[in-house]
């Protein structure tokens, strides 16, 4: 299992790499295939030797080997998150694959496994892209919604548990319907980006139950609203200061994905329904 983790780590750092080329280039509507990257300063094109994830940017002391204009931090800083939310998801979802009973259920967690890392690499794309430019792209969105079905309804299918398509599928239309309401609600509070994008958070989190689904939604308003006040508190914004909302979301999907249960039960204690 270590050999495992190590392995979607190294391949978190790569997928990391590529993630910088899309946080640049899909908002300002070019494509991530060609031309290959180069330095912005000289245009010499960079080489394979010097694009290796981390060390090639430690190596360089973070500037061009040519020009030796600096490179920002926040390349490796991207790849180096990536690398580590992969292993984050290697180390809780992994063994479920390995310690499989039989075949159908290692092919459903490996689907399961596979689905959260396709969400980790669009989480950070996303994240970063909404902070920069507060949109969250059709590009990236719009297939996230193919790839998660299929990915969710070969673990199911593998799984034999077909059942768990329907809370995927309410999961995703509801949290559809939710979102357009508040972004017709309050136009200028709610994106179509967080609309769309909701619906690929609830398939996700509906497909993994409904604790994860109930409070993957609820921390994001959380986490947003807190982030609002602090605002307010340190006189950085108002009560009517334009935040992007889609970190807040992916952020609470995940807490969702990995505290959903205890959290949703210790809730329920709280409250005195168990």
């Amino acid at each position: 299992m270590i050999a495992v983790v190590g392995v979607l780590g190294a391949l978190g750092l790569a997928i990391g790499s590529f993630l910088n080329v899309v946080i640049y280039r899909v908002p300002n509507g070019l494509s991530v295939v060609a031309p290959a990257s180069a330095c912005p300063g000289c245009e010499t094109p960079i080489k394979g030797r010097d694009n290796v994830p981390l060390l090639s940017w430690l190596l360089l002391g973070g500037r061009c080997r040519s020009c030796r204009m600096r490179i920002s931090a926040r390349y490796p800083a991207i790849e180096l998150v990536t690398g580590l939310a992969f292993i984050g998801v290697a180390l809780v979802f992994t063994p479920a694959v390995v310690t499989a009973a039989t075949i159908g259920q290692a092919l459903a967690s490996a689907a399961v496994l596979a689905a959260l890392l396709y969400f980790a690499a669009i989480s950070v794309a996303l994240t970063m892209i909404d902070v920069d430019v507060h949109r969250l792209p059709n590009a990236i969105v719009y297939p996230a919604y193919p790839v998660m079905a299929v990915l969710v309804t070969a673990a199911a299918l593998a799984g034999g548990d077909a059942g768990r398509l329907v809370p995927a599928l309410i999961g995703a239309a509801g949290s559809l319907l939710f979102y357009f309401i508040l972004a017709f609600a309050y136009p200028g509070g709610m994106g179509l980006g967080d609309v769309k994008l909701a619906g690929v958070i609830g398939m996700l989190l509906g497909f993994l139950g409904w604790p994860q689904l109930a409070v993957g939604i609820a921390s994001a308003f959380a986490l947003g609203g807190v982030f609002g006040i602090v605002l307010i508190a340190l006189r950085r914004g108002g009560r009517k200061t334009g935040i992007p909302f889609g970190p807040w979301m992916l952020l609470g999907a995940w807490i969702g994905i990995f505290a959903g249960e205890p959290l949703a039960q210790a809730y329920l204690t709280l409250v005195g329904i168990r």
